[in-house]
């Protein structure tokens, strides 16, 4: 896993992408899984843990009465830390607050006097919040089951028991699985059904933490074991456990310190990846099951600091893939799994400036190919025996973004972006074995809203069936099967939604916006259609990330409708630095174009206060890690302009972070942001870097996360920011700051403990706009 400032929690599922990763509040897709790492951002609250679960210090938490005395705003120490180069000279009084070991006993005292400060000014509203929590915990349908998945001769599922707050893995056998899959298979139930095998249940694993997260569970390909990554603290470091998938117990030994990236090389091994000091994906290792990790061979170190590895299986399990990438180049390596002797093999080579990724089938290998000419993709294929000779499959186009393939025996489905929205296009495959020719027109998937999300999610690889998540601002995360060759799309299951909801109550449209530069910025809305007036009086909350070619699209959260039911309109900023319109899109709010991000933003503002969504005294805006950085740039440039600001873990001390190579992902990021040890970025970055821009003047109620195990971003980042905001605002606006003193980036793991922080923002959000109930 990459790790990045990242992005975004969908659900509350993680997106990794090659960079600070990123949580969104939901979103990012309606379900997609852990990416790489990169500073992301997300939702945290404190429920003041009683340990730091750092392996380090305990931390004691005050009295009650303490508390109650605390009223006035925590005042961090300041202690005089003095940076200069080129000249220039920035004092850092809060420096001393970065503790790499998380056990600093000064710095803990801090974070606990902001946590019971935040404690104190939200008791009055904690009925209200509580209230919040039980109506959004009373939309969850709490005992489900996944969309059963098909492999091999099992039934694949994940469910949830009334009242749990994490997972059970299991699976049922299929009585004929000889029968071809088709999108009408249903997985039998009832007494006369093959028996529900449990493999693996999270809430006991999770009773001896409070923190328990798993980052990868991966049968082997005969089924009969079953490899699972677990992190329990949150700082991302993995321990993997293999086991029997029928006695459920251990074998061999744990492997520990890994990343997340972890697949079968056959029946007997497995492939994993580690990180160096600064947790950057580094090494790959070969493990055979029954031996110490200690004998693992290491089959690539990458040792350019500008370069993480990443890791998958293709969808025809005959081959591994080994990726390493930069922001802009990425560079992968083959692994043969029935020739794991044999090592790795270049597959495409290192070119600056090329990136590319790989699948296979039969006798081809299918890759697709970005550079600087062809920006938003090219799909070609060459023989597996002789990679030099390649065939263009399809070409680059303006217009038309590949996103990623799936391949299939007979199929090949391209997930593709165009003007903004996604697509999906299926072309039927000549046979294994015949030559590979361009392709030409290909079936669209047709969906029905007007802005929506839409994923691809793992398939058979022998079957016409593909398998695609789906959902939109107003429908719910759904899985559907959809027949490549007759066109047939079959709903598997649409997550259920309590308490009374009706899609037909609320409208998503999408609307543009001009930037300073003319250029068209489109925005995703979402309201009540029977309680937004849309005369200027409506409170709303307005959604931005724009970093990573990382794309926020459409997405449902049933959280959410505690707002769009209270008056709310909700609406993505789809910014410049994201990837929503294609490469061009990203790469032109990055580097030396990062104001774009921000100037978007602040267009989307004024255009929803003219189109009279909202005011200025209702608007408030959130994000999240790279998110986070957007909220600081902005609060910083026009804090006239909202009433609430929800800055997440947020990226927020970028100069001083991105000109110190010991912490993580500075490195690897200096493609994305610049490298400050370069006179032109350095004065370029301190211009917007929220830390070295807080003035005197007034800004908006703001409340503010972190994570004290965050590796993607650290605590201190948020932390030294709002000291500095205390000694520095001229208003008496609400500043509260929420450090999760046992979790990291992700904040707390249980499904029920995300909704009571979805419930505290909402309940801070309405304080501060007067909409508490006298009852609440």
């Amino acid at each position: 896993m990459i790790i990045r400032r990242g992005l975004v929690s969908l659900g509350t599922h993680f997106l990794a992408t090659r960079s600070r990763l990123l949580h969104f509040d939901t979103p990012l897709s309606c379900l997609v899984p852990l990416v790489p790492r990169r500073r992301s951002i997300l939702r945290l609250s404190s429920s003041f843990s009683s340990s730091s679960e750092t392996g380090a210090a305990s931390v004691r938490l005050t009295s009650p009465r303490d508390m109650a005395e605390s009223r006035s705003p925590p005042v961090a120490k300041k202690v005089e830390h003095v940076m200069e180069m080129f000249g220039d000279v920035r004092v850092d009084n809060y420096y001393w607050l970065r503790d790499d070991s998380r056990t600093n006993p000064d710095m803990l005292s801090y974070l606990r006097e902001e946590n019971h400060y935040t404690d104190f000014v939200m008791s009055g509203t904690k009925q209200f919040e509580n209230q919040l929590f039980a109506e959004i915990r009373g939309r969850i349908k709490e005992d489900d089951i996944s969309a059963p998945l098909r492999k091999g001769p099992y039934y694949y599922y994940e469910k949830n028991l009334q009242g749990k707050e994490y997972i059970q893995h299991c699976r049922r056998l299929i009585t004929d699985n000889k029968a071809e899959p088709s999108v009408y298979d249903t997985m039998p139930t009832g007494p006369d059904a093959p028996p529900e095998h449990v493999i693996l249940d999270e809430n006991t694993k999770a009773q001896e933490h409070d923190y328990y997260r798993i980052g990868a569970f991966k049968a082997s390909p005969d089924h009969k074991l079953v490899a699972y990554a677990e992190d329990t603290k949150g700082d991302e470091i993995y321990t993997v456990n293999v086991i029997d998938s029928e006695a459920l117990k251990p074998v061999g030994q744990q492997l520990k310190g890994l990343t997340s990236y972890l697949e079968w090389a056959g029946n007997d091994a497995l492939l994993y990846i580690t990180m160096d000091e600064i947790l950057r994906p580094d090494k790959v290792w070969l493990h055979k099951l029954g031996t110490e990790q200690s004998s693992d061979v290491c089959l690539y170190h990458e040792k350019d600091d500008m370069f993480s590895l990443e890791l998958h299986a293709s969808e025809s399990h005959k081959y591994l893939f080994v990726a390493s990438e930069s922001k802009t180049t990425r560079f992968v390596f083959s692994l043969d799994v029935s020739k794991t002797q044999d090592g790795l093999r270049v597959l495409t080579p290192r070119v600056d400036g090329i990136d590319s990724s790989v699948s296979h089938r039969g006798n081809h290998f299918f890759i697709q190919r970005r550079s600087t000419e062809f920006y938003n993709s090219e799909l070609i294929a060459c023989p597996v025996d002789d990679t030099s000779k390649t065939t263009v499959l399809l070409p680059h186009r303006e217009s038309v973004k590949i996103q990623e393939i799936q391949l299939f025996r007979d199929h090949l489905a391209v997930f593709e972006r165009e003007n903004g929205l996604q697509k999906i296009t299926v072309h039927r495959l000549p046979a294994e074995g015949q030559p590979l020719e361009g392709l030409q027109g290909g079936r669209n998937v047709s969906f029905v809203d007007p802005v929506y999300s839409v994923d691809s999610t793992e398939s058979e690889f022998s079957s016409r069936v593909l398998r695609f998540k789906y959902c939109s601002m107003k429908t719910p995360p759904s899985v559907y099967d959809y027949d490549m060759d007759s066109g047939t799309s079959v709903v598997k299951k649409i997550d259920t939604v309590l308490g009374g909801f009706d899609a037909s109550n609320y409208v998503t449209e999408r609307k543009w916006v001009a930037a300073s530069d003319g250029t068209q910025i489109p925005m995703s809305i979402v309201y009540n259609k029977k309680l937004a007036k849309l005369d200027g009086s409506d409170p709303l909350l307005l959604y931005g990330y724009g970093s990573y070619e990382i794309s926020v699209d459409p997405y449902f959260k049933a959280s959410r409708l505690s707002l769009l039911d209270r008056g709310f309109t909700f609406v993505i900023a789809h910014v410049r630095g994201g990837g929503e319109m294609g490469r061009q899109w990203y790469e032109n709010g990055k580097l030396l174009k990062k104001k774009n991000t921000f100037t978007d933003f602040i267009a989307c503002a004024e255009r929803l206060i003219e189109l009279k969504y909202c005011s200025k005294e209702k608007l408030c805006m959130e994000g999240r890690s790279a998110g986070g950085l957007l909220m600081g740039a902005v609060v910083n440039m026009r804090p006239d302009l909202f009433k609430v600001v929800i800055a997440g873990v947020p990226f927020v001390d970028v100069l001083t972070t991105m000109l110190d190579p010991t912490i993580p992902l500075t490195t690897s990021e200096w493609e994305e942001w610049g490298d400050p040890r370069k006179e032109e970025f350095y004065f370029y970055m301190k211009s917007y870097s929220p830390v070295d821009n807080v003035t005197a003047q007034n800004y908006p109620n703001m409340l503010v996360t972190a994570g004290l195990n965050d590796p993607r971003v650290m605590y201190s980042e948020p932390g030294k920011w709002v000291a500095k905001l205390r000694e520095m605002k001229t208003d008496n606006n609400v500043l509260l700051f929420k450090c999760e003193l046992g979790a990291g980036h992700f904040s707390k793991s249980g499904r029920f403990e995300k909704l009571q922080e979805d419930a505290f923002t909402f309940a801070f959000m309405m304080k501060v706009l007067d909409m508490i109930p006298a009852s609440g």
